[in-house]
């Protein structure tokens, strides 16, 4: 196909930047090439921020990077620069920060005026191309900057590094070292409760996003206190996530989040880290209850990935757009009469009172007040009222459902999919490979385990240096971007997962590997905590530390969780200092809004609270070894470690103190150790099982 227009950006791997290299705006990727340029044509920058699935992305790029007029403005007054925040995190997070400190809120697309010093003078996020509503267009906000570049350029450059000392100042003063207080869960818990909407579930009002690490808080304070109402908040909003519209009962998998406060409307891409964290919290949640519905969820989540976000090497795509031949949710919704021609009467009936099928649709666009006619399936009730309702038994209709599900799901197979971003990132494949390890531990599914050994070996085999350094993103035969904060404490949790799961000593070398690269790469020493990017990193002017926890953990939560179980595992000081430093670091922070940081409550809990180490001592007798494993793996432990002795020198070179814990005999032994302090050790199964159902645990 022939185009009017290519640009820069069509040399590069992101699926994002290709979709604007037919933009007529001569868009250039964030290099050295650029902001030279600018300095050279006296040009300040308009730097915009997005993602291939964003659909505020798709709509300014048809209004305002589409029109010939605009692109004319900005291509003769501005040196125009095009990122994809997935793939450089790094520049969303520090222009980001100056967004929400700015205009105090933030999102996608995120648009930067700039100098060619990368100092940022006016930001904002959508605008329309004229102007709407009181907000000033595109076009008027293009005229006013450059008149202004041209008459107040001095005035501009100093609002800028002014700017960016007011963001340091502010980053510096989140970070203040101090402790918490042994009231910070109950706190916590408090606050959840005053956020907490106790008839549909979730927190706050309307957008409802799944944030699932809140959920795992909650279910880990009922195991560790049998608080009641942490229980009931965490199920509650599961079993109401899982039955509304977020929830894709065709396909599987959820959508990112719901715009309305019940559950039903929602933006409907898929993000791999919100099925990696909601694998989580299913899997968890079945664990604490034992109900079927959860591990159902889970292993359904689990089959989206592995059907529609894997690829032929093993490695997880990004993310599935919400819009398909130009409208949002186009592929997901149905028409009443596409559901009577697609099934007989019985089935359509069924399905109809099952999944709130209307004849008027159910469907409200996100931008309108009507609905389109068509409809997003939700459930209202449980498979358990449903079955009482039609007078059957809940078994023989989940089978008849599912065969009408799978009836419906080869229907749509033939539709135009949405948009998929095929990139692979390190940071987000490692939260998925936590997530099917956990599951495939708790669920004795050998398969889930077997998709996260091999898409660790694609990590290991094309995301890696020869000299051990990890790289961020893979696309298209080429990987590329020194990896981030996050990418290296994700692999860390991702290989402690494998290694708890495997007993295999080449994880562990892994995962201490990475945790020796944050202390090494990313610690602030003076302040506690992990910069971003690494702490050499010189290429932005302004290092951030993120600790807050949005849609996914922040990487000082995940560093914390994660080095506190490695320093627990091994011994090793060093990690279990760096842990509680990062904590302590935010620790003002998490005092002022707790919920803010339910991961790194997780992390603090398991250092301040106490945990367990159970070390497995294999000997000859290999049934009651699998016994012994299957009884660990099982239970929910999430404030244990599981060591494996098989008496290797990999045992004594990586977790010392573990070598002398020795099998009894022939007879696979398990020694429970608390805070460090052992019990004595255990060769029958039975008796393991009864310390293992401590609360504590």
């Amino acid at each position: 196909m022939a185009h009017e227009h290519t640009n820069a950006l069509i040399h590069e791997k992101s699926p994002y930047l290709l979709q604007h290299a037919h933009n007529p705006v001569d868009w250039l990727p964030w290099t050295d090439t650029a902001f030279e340029r600018a300095h050279s044509e006296n040009k300040p920058i308009f730097l915009s921020v997005g993602y291939s699935t964003c659909h505020w992305c798709h709509v300014m790029e048809r209004e305002s990077f589409e029109n010939d007029a605009l692109a004319a403005l900005l291509n003769e007054f501005f040196v125009c620069i095009k990122v994809d925040r997935e793939e450089r995190p790094d520049i969303d997070a520090t222009y980001m920060a100056v967004c929400q400190m700015v205009t105090g809120h933030g999102g996608w697309p995120l648009s930067v005026f700039m100098t060619p010093a990368k100092e940022p003078f006016y930001v904002g996020t959508y605008f329309p191309p004229q102007d709407r509503h009181g907000r000033p267009g595109f076009g008027t906000v293009l005229r006013s900057i450059a008149a202004g570049w041209q008459n107040e350029r001095e005035k501009i450059e100093k609002s800028g590094a002014g700017l960016l000392a007011q963001i340091r100042e502010h980053i510096a003063a989140a970070v203040r070292r101090d402790t918490l207080g042994p009231d910070i869960f109950d706190k916590a818990l408090r606050n959840f409760e005053r956020e907490f909407d106790a008839e549909r579930g979730g927190f706050g009002a309307r957008p409802k996003f799944p944030t699932p690490h809140k959920l795992t808080f909650l279910l880990g304070q009922h195991k560790r206190t049998g608080d009641a109402k942490a229980l009931e908040m965490a199920e509650k909003t599961l079993a109401e996530m899982r039955r509304g519209g977020m929830y894709d009962h065709v396909g599987f998998g959820f959508h990112r989040y719901s715009t309305d406060a019940q559950w039903l409307l929602p933006h409907f891409e898929k993000m791999l880290y919100d099925q990696a964290g909601l694998l989580l919290a299913y899997t968890e949640a079945f664990q604490a209850t034992g109900k079927t519905e959860y591990r159902r969820t889970a292993m359904e989540i689990a089959a989206y990935v592995l059907r529609d976000m894997t690829s032929e090497k093993g490695g997880f795509y990004s993310a599935e757009d919400a819009d398909s031949e130009g409208r949002e949710g186009k592929f997901y919704v149905w028409a009443e009469s596409e559901l009577r021609e697609a099934l007989n009467e019985d089935d359509f009936k069924l399905f109809a009172r099952a999944f709130s099928i209307e004849p008027e649709g159910n469907f409200v666009e996100e931008v309108g007040t009507h609905t389109t006619g068509e409809n997003i399936p939700h459930l209202k009730a449980s498979l358990a009222e449903l079955a009482a309702e039609s007078g059957v038994a809940p078994d023989d209709l989940q089978v008849r459902l599912e065969k009408i599900r799978q009836q419906l799901f080869e229907i749509r197979e033939t539709r135009v999919h949405p948009h998929k971003d095929d990139k692979i990132l390190t940071d987000w494949n490692a939260f998925m490979i936590a997530a099917l390890t956990r599951a495939s531990r708790a669920f004795g599914e050998a398969q889930l385990l077997q998709a996260a050994v091999n898409a660790w070996k694609f990590l290991d085999e094309n995301l890696c240096t020869s000299d051990g350094r990890r790289l961020h993103r893979y696309r298209d035969g080429e990987a590329a971007i020194d990896a981030f904060l996050d990418d290296y404490a994700l692999c860390a949790w991702a290989a402690l997962e494998l290694y708890q799961a495997t007993g295999e000593a080449a994880y562990l070398r892994a995962g201490l590997a990475d945790c020796e690269r944050l202390l090494a790469d990313f610690a602030s020493t003076e302040a506690g905590g992990f910069t971003f990017s690494a702490a050499h990193n010189e290429s932005m002017p302004l290092q951030t530390r993120e600790a807050y926890d949005g849609a996914m953990p922040s990487g000082n939560s995940i560093a914390a969780w994660t080095l506190a179980r490695y320093g627990s595992l091994t011994g090793r000081r060093e990690f279990t200092d760096a842990a509680v430093g990062t904590v302590e670091a935010f620790a003002a922070a998490m005092d002022r809004h707790p919920t803010g940081f339910a991961f790194m409550l997780q992390a603090h809990d398991f250092l301040a609270r106490g945990h367990r180490e159970i070390v497995l001592a294999y000997g000859a007798d290999r049934a009651s070894a699998s016994e012994f494993v299957y009884l660990v793996d099982s239970t929910w432990l999430p404030f244990s470690v599981v060591v494996h002795n098989d008496g290797s020198e990999n045992v004594k070179q990586l977790i010392e103190h573990a070598a002398n814990q020795t099998p009894v005999g022939a007879v696979t032994t398990a020694y429970v150790c608390v805070n460090f302090a052992c019990c004595a050790p255990v060769t029958d199964v039975d008796a393991l099982r009864r310390s293992l159902a401590d609360v504590n645990a």
